[in-house]
């Protein structure tokens, strides 16, 4: 390994190869694919409908649907209107819930730096009380993160050296 100075930021001595923000965005960084994921939380499951909202081509909407079922972030479940043929509408497995954190931030930070002079054309509720929902950084001792600057990345179990 390169002899690193000691100001060098200590990430460069750990491999990316296995980095979890990576491996997570080989999934959500295909385009249209939060979209697709915004258009299932917000309750727009079934594909038509999805497709016309998002304004998603058929063949962009039916790819990106395949990768999150492919992962196992969404499901296809079976329904049929009477005298129709079956169809499938897509819903979230518990790996799709536990991206609402990530959404919720996603819509924050899109409201807060990229509204209009108008504000968000969204904001998520509380559904207990009705006031807006935000993502908080909490530490594993419960400590609730109140200074964003008092966060740092460490060397996980799955850390590789860089080499």
């Amino acid at each position: 390994m390169a002899h690193m100075s000691t100001s060098a930021p200590a990430a460069l001595a750990w491999s990316t190869d296995n980095c979890p923000i990576g491996r997570a965005m080989e999934i959500l960084g295909e385009s249209g694919t939060v979209i697709v994921l915004r258009e299932i939380f917000n309750g727009v499951r079934r594909f038509d409908l999805m497709q016309r909202h998002s304004g998603l081509s058929r063949a962009v909407l039916s790819h990106r649907l395949a990768l999150l079922v492919e992962h196992g972030i969404v499901q296809r479940v079976a329904y049929r209107e009477p005298g129709d043929r079956e169809r499938h509408e897509y819903r979230l497995t518990q790996r799709g819930f536990d991206l609402q954190p990530v959404m919720v931030a996603l819509a924050d930070w899109g409201g807060t730096h990229l509204s209009g002079s108008d504000g968000p054309a969204v904001e998520v509720e509380h559904r207990g009380c009705g006031a807006r929902a935000h993502v908080a950084l909490v530490c594993e001792d419960g400590h609730q993160v109140d200074r964003l600057r008092d966060v740092r990345t460490r060397p996980g179990p799955g850390a590789l050296p860089f080499t």
